[in-house]
């Protein structure tokens, strides 16, 4: 029972990490890569839909994004919603092929970022925090149940906090990496 609750603890605490990096990820550096344009919608056909599924997204240079709408008429569609998002690009169309060029980020941009990326390192912690909480609530109840014995239950607290400590330590080196990164001119 208490390796489940390890084991089960240790799976989450895995996910928050591949969540944060993907969020991490997001987070625009000055370089261009595909994956920045994967929270667009566009408006097709009256429905929210991810740019992937109505264009082809692809790298034309270090610094510019290509978009090829599948559709003649998305093109405008497409373009409209890249320059709407959050991201703060200005996109050009030029026939089929809407063109994303990445646009160097001040020093005082960089700044905010950085505090983006180490918001979003806050909530991993808290959710990995959680996690650990939830962990010891069932290894408590299994105490209290009396289908573990004390040691047992301080044994497997200590392994949880292990745990915790190894992926805290996971996320303050992603926060770290994407902080260097994003300080690199």
């Amino acid at each position: 029972m208490i390796a489940d609750i390890k084991k089960n603890a240790e799976t989450k605490m895995q996910k928050s990490i591949e969540s944060l990096k993907t969020g991490l990820s997001k987070v625009r550096t000055g370089r261009a890569h595909t994956g920045l344009l994967d929270h667009v919608m566009v408006d097709y056909w009256g429905s929210p839909t991810p740019i992937n599924q109505v264009a082809n997204v692809t790298l034309l240079d270090a610094r510019t994004i290509g978009v090829q709408a599948w559709e003649k008429p998305m093109v405008a569609k497409v373009e409209k919603a890249i320059r709407d998002s959050d991201l703060g690009l200005n996109p050009m169309s030029m026939g089929d092929v809407i063109r994303v060029p990445m646009p160097m980020l001040t020093e005082e941009r960089r700044k905010e970022l950085i505090k983006v990326v180490k918001g979003e390192s806050e909530d991993a912690r808290v959710a990995i925090r959680n996690l650990r909480r939830d962990a010891n609530d069932q290894l408590k109840k299994l105490l209290k149940d009396k289908d573990i014995s004390e040691d047992d239950e301080r044994r497997g607290q200590d392994d949880i906090q292990k745990l915790t400590d190894r992926y805290i330590v996971e996320v303050d080196k992603a926060f770290a990496e994407k902080e260097k990164e994003l300080m690199t001119v």
